[in-house]
C-alpha cells in the first residue's frame, strides 16, 4: 500500500475531534500524539473499569488531565500521523470490501471464547450499509453504556448540534425572582473562562446581581423552578453514586465534591442545593435573599432578568461519549422527550429516543429501553441496531450527527479507552479504533468505527452478556476490534 491510499483513508475516517486529537502528531507518531492528547483535552480521561456492580462511572466537569507519555506501539501497517487527520469526506469506495467468509474465519474463534458468555456481533460496511459479519446480530442484549450512542443520535437529530440549554433568572413579582432550570447537565458552580465557557452559576449570579442593582433592588425572595422535567428524578436502578437525581436544575452533576471525576457521592436534592448556592452567590454580590429558596413555578409572563447558555449540544455529546457520562446521558434523554412531546421522565425519554431512531429508518427489532444511559440492566439492543446507528452517524448525509463519531473514545488514548488504567488491549487497534464501551456486572460491550487494513470504514458492535471475568471479557472484545482493524479479510 502506498502513502496516497493512507491519505484517502484518513480523509474518509472521522477520527479527529478538536478536543481530543492533536493534528501535529504526524511523523512523530503515536507517542507524541498520546502526550499531546493528554495535555490538551478538556475532560478527565475516563477509566475502562466498570465501577463496581453499577456500571461505568459518570465523568463530569472539566478538569485538566495529568500529562503523560505512553510508549504505545503503532500498528505496523498503519502510519500513525495519517489516522489522526480530520475527516473531510467518505472513505474511498474503491477500497476492497472484506469478504463475509474471511471475516467469519477471523472473528469466529475470538467470539467463542468462554469469557464472553452469550456473545453477539455485527460488522457493517459504512459506505454501502452491507452486513459483512453477523452472529446473533438481531438478538437483543443488554447494551450498558453503548446505549448512549442511541441517546446521542436522537438528541442531535431532534435538537441539532448547535442547540444550547439555557438557565434563566426571571422576575416573577416585585422583589421576587425565580431561578429556572433549563436541564443543562453541564452547569457548573465555579466561574469559567474561555471563548465559549461552560455555563456557570457564578456567572449567572454576576449577571443577576448587576441587573438587580441597576434597577435599585438590593433584597429579593428567591424561588427555583424545576418543572421542565417531570416524574420521579430517581433513576430506575435507585440511589447510586454513578448518577445524581435527574432534575432540571443541577450543578456539577450533584456531586458533593465538584472536583471528583469518578463515581462519587451526590447531594440528596441537587436542585435545592443549587438554589441555596445561588442565594449565597447573590449575597456575596450585594443582594440580600430573604428566607431560604423555595421551589416554585415561574409565571409564563415573568420578566427575563439574566441567563447563561450551555456549550453547543455537539460539544456536550462529545463529552458524554468520551467520558461515558451517565448524568449527561439521562438529561439528554429527558430533553429528547421534551422535544418529542413526551413526558420528560426516564420512560418518556427512552420512548422518545426509540421513536426518533425509528423515524430515522433504524430497524429496531426487539430493542427496548428503560433509560438513556445504559445503567438499567433491563435495556436491550441488538448488535445490528448499534451498527446501523454508527453507519448513520458516520454518513456524509448526516453531518449533524458527526459529533457522535468525534466523541467516541480513541483506542489507547482517550475516555474509556484511555491507557491510564486498563486502556485498549490490542496493539493493532491503537489509535485506529474509535469505540464506545459498556460495562455492567456480567455485561461488556464495545461498538464503534474503524478503517480496516485495506481502507474500508467499518462499523462494528460486539456484545457480551453473562460474561466471565470482566478483564478477560474486555480483552476479548478489544481483540475482536483489533482483528477488524488489521483485517483485509479477502
Amino acid at each position: 500500500m502506498g502513502s496516497r491510499w493512507w491519505v484517502r483513508a484518513a480523509r474518509g475516517y472521522a477520527l479527529a475531534s478538536t478536543r481530543t486529537v492533536v493534528l501535529t502528531a504526524g511523523g512523530l507518531g503515536l507517542v507524541l500524539a498520546a502526550t499531546s492528547i493528554a495535555a490538551t483535552g478538556p475532560w478527565q480521561g475516563g477509566q475502562r473499569v466498570g465501577q463496581g456492580r453499577s456500571g461505568e462511572g459518570a465523568r463530569s466537569r472539566a478538569r485538566a488531565p495529568r500529562p503523560r507519555v505512553m510508549a504505545l506501539p503503532a500498528p505496523s501497517w498503519q502510519p500513525a500521523g495519517d489516522v489522526l487527520l480530520p475527516a473531510v469526506g467518505a472513505t474511498d469506495a474503491a477500497a476492497p470490501l472484506p469478504t463475509r467468509a474471511a471475516l467469519a474465519a477471523d472473528l469466529g474463534g475470538e467470539l467463542a471464547v468462554p469469557a464472553l458468555g452469550r456473545a453477539t456481533a455485527s460488522v457493517v460496511d459504512v459506505a454501502t450499509g452491507r452486513t459483512l459479519y453477523a452472529s446473533g446480530a438481531a438478538t437483543p442484549q443488554t447494551p450498558a453504556s453503548t446505549n448512549k450512542i442511541a441517546t446521542a443520535t436522537a438528541a442531535l437529530s431532534l435538537l441539532g448540534p448547535g442547540h444550547r440549554f439555557t438557565t434563566r433568572v426571571v422576575t416573577a413579582a416585585p422583589g421576587r425572582i425565580v431561578l429556572v432550570g433549563g436541564g443543562d447537565p453541564t452547569l457548573t458552580g465555579a466561574a469559567t473562562g474561555g471563548s465559549d465557557p461552560v455555563a456557570s452559576l457564578a456567572t449567572l449570579a454576576d449577571r443577576t446581581a448587576a441587573a438587580l442593582l441597576a434597577s435599585g433592588t438590593r433584597s429579593v425572595r428567591l424561588g427555583y423552578d424545576i418543572s421542565l422535567f417531570t416524574g420521579s428524578p430517581l433513576h430506575p436502578i435507585g440511589v447510586n453514586d454513578n448518577i445524581a437525581l435527574v432534575q432540571a436544575l443541577t450543578v456539577d452533576e450533584g456531586r458533593t465534591d465538584p472536583a471528583s471525576t469518578e463515581d462519587a457521592p451526590r447531594y440528596a436534592d441537587p436542585a435545592a442545593t443549587a438554589a441555596a448556592d445561588f442565594a449565597r452567590l447573590l449575597g456575596a454580590r450585594g443582594i440580600t435573599v430573604q428566607g431560604g429558596p423555595v421551589q416554585a413555578t415561574a409565571p409564563a409572563a415573568a420578566t427575563p432578568l439574566a441567563q447563561v447558555e450551555s456549550q453547543p449540544l455537539a460539544e456536550i455529546v462529545e463529552r458524554m461519549l468520551t467520558n461515558s457520562d451517565n448524568d449527561i446521558a439521562e438529561a439528554l434523554g429527558h430533553q429528547v422527550a421534551v422535544a418529542a412531546g413526551q413526558p420528560a421522565t426516564f420512560t418518556g425519554g427512552a420512548t422518545a429516543v426509540l421513536d426518533t431512531l425509528r423515524g430515522l429508518g433504524i430497524r429496531l427489532g426487539g430493542a427496548r429501553l428503560y433509560d438513556s444511559s445504559g445503567l438499567d440492566s433491563q435495556d436491550a439492543l441488538p448488535a445490528d441496531v448499534l451498527t446501523q446507528l454508527l453507519a448513520l452517524d458516520a454518513s456524509p448525509a448526516h453531518p449533524e450527527l458527526r459529533p457522535i463519531v468525534t466523541g467516541l473514545p480513541v483506542a489507547g488514548f482517550t475516555g474509556t479507552l484511555d491507557p491510564g488504567v486498563e486502556g485498549f488491549d490490542s496493539s493493532t487497534g491503537l489509535g485506529v479504533v474509535r469505540a464506545k464501551t459498556g460495562s455492567l456486572s456480567t455485561v461488556n460491550t464495545l461498538a464503534g468505527l474503524v478503517v480496516d487494513h485495506d481502507g474500508r470504514l467499518l462499523a462494528f458492535a460486539f456484545m457480551s452478556n453473562g460474561s466471565g471475568g470482566a478483564d478477560s471479557a474486555r480483552a476479548a472484545l478489544d481483540a475482536l476490534a483489533g482483528r477488524v482493524a488489521a483485517c483485509g479479510c479477502r
